[in-house]
């Protein structure tokens, strides 16, 4: 056993975990206040659900002796038989339980990052059984696929160095698949949806970025030349990323906000999750400055088509993704860019789009049949933290006056914050 790699290794997949509680924090400012308790909790219940589902099969249905067709990992590791802390894996021996500890992280984040596309309208109960079918049916496949010796993108070539294809384009699809079947929020293109904390938003981006170098740098699985690259490429990548977005939104819309930047940071981050390890730092401020200004245009679309993407999970994840891992064949060094690799790249987008969007479609589909996908029409407006979770994020019943504690509606009560000025991407139509 390699300690030292072992202990990098660890310490990545607890940077990985604190994304988690970081994504929530970043989704929950971005929603009105009456839902804000509802949005941690549909990030946070994927912890719960998903490190369970790891445990019973999802661990060997990605990572075990493939089946035979590149599809699906075989299932003699259920329930982690036959694997002890003494089984070693990677490049220079780590603990398998530390390599599958570290793995759990990244399928625990995929479908937590979907619920932003959901965000305000859906049953928590559905949303719950919803990310157990999508780890089961979609994720656990699909990191087969990506990043197992035996799955057929990893035999094909594709590169894919820490999830751009088995997290974020799988997310930001599989987001979408979901919203064209649950619908639009009540009042969409209406009423203002602004964020009612951007604090909270920078608060939670930051998180991010800070476990973002455990989640690109972790992946080389162990402490080494790649590992330092990739750590350096995912922060000049995202802010390059910053600048570009905020760049686009002077131009488009008159203001630098700070929604602007948190998200062009995100968008950064996504991009360079694919790539980073085999570009060099002008490929990672390339990178950066596209997936800023295009993820900045993408996330306009939602009007433009009418999908109601709540928190611009395909603007940010899907083009994302799709950026930094067409980009590879483009800017990758060493002699591993070129068409060829383009194209490969392109089939590991494209059939991850595909299958991801079918699947995701289909079960949401069967969410809905079964239990019904959304919230009801006065859980909607009144907010969904007081009628699924029996509280709300912010108590104002002992703040000020008596008349002015009695002039304030409750939180959960559809209440909404002040207006602010009309700067925010969420209204700008």
């Amino acid at each position: 056993m390699n300690g030292a790699d072992t202990a990098f290794v660890l310490i990545s997949a607890a940077l990985v975990m604190l994304m988690t509680p970081g994504l929530a924090f970043f989704y929950g400012g971005m929603v009105r206040v009456k839902s804000a308790l509802n949005m941690l909790m549909m990030s946070m219940i994927s912890l719960a659900v998903v490190s369970v589902l790891w445990v019973l099969y999802g661990y060997t249905m990605a990572f075990g002796d493939d089946l035979g067709a590149g599809l699906l990992g075989g299932f003699g590791h259920v329930g982690f038989h036959g694997i002890t802390p003494e089984t070693l894996t990677g490049k220079g021996g780590i603990p398998v339980l530390a390599f599958a500890f570290f793995q759990l992280m990244f399928a625990v984040i995929t479908p937590a990052l979907m619920s932003g596309a959901l965000a305000d309208r859906v049953k928590f109960t559905a949303w719950t059984l919803y990310i157990a079918l999508w780890v089961t049916c979609v994720y656990f496949p699909v990191a087969h696929w990506v990043w197992q010796s035996g799955g057929w993108l990893y035999k094909l070539g594709v590169i894919d160095f820490a999830g751009g294809t088995a997290v974020h384009i799988n997310a930001g699809i599989g987001g979408l698949a979901a919203v064209l079947v649950v619908g639009r929020r009540i009042g969409f293109k209406k009423d203002p949806m602004r964020p009612h904390s951007l604090p909270l938003v920078v608060l939670g981006a930051a998180l991010l970025w800070f476990g973002w170098f455990g989640f690109n740098a972790g992946s080389a699985l162990a402490a080494d030349g790649a590992a330092a690259n990739m750590a350096f490429n995912t922060q000049i990548a995202a802010a390059a990323a910053m600048i570009g977005w905020l760049a686009y939104e002077r131009l488009r819309h008159g203001a630098f906000t700070t929604l602007g930047a948190a998200s062009g940071a995100v968008a950064g981050l996504v991009a360079i999750t694919p790539s980073g390890a085999a570009v060099n730092a002008w490929g990672a401020l390339l990178i950066g400055v596209a997936a800023g200004a295009v993820c900045s245009w993408a996330v306009g679309l939602k009007f433009r088509l009418g999908f109601d993407d709540s928190l611009d999970v395909v603007g940010v994840h899907l083009v994302g993704g799709v950026i930094g891992t067409l980009l590879v064949g483009v800017l990758a060094t060493g002699g591993v860019g070129g068409l060829a690799q383009l194209g490969k790249q392109a089939v590991g987008a494209f059939s991850v789009m595909a299958y991801s969007f079918a699947v995701s479609w289909l079960l949401a589909k069967l969410v809905d049949k079964v239990i019904g996908f959304r919230a009801g029409e006065d859980e909607e407006v009144g907010g969904l933290d007081m009628s699924v979770h029996a509280e709300s994020a912010y108590d104002f019943s002992g703040v000020g006056s008596a008349s002015a504690r009695s002039s304030v509606p409750a939180a959960g009560a559809g209440a909404r914050p002040p207006t602010p000025p009309a700067t925010n991407r969420k209204v700008d139509v």
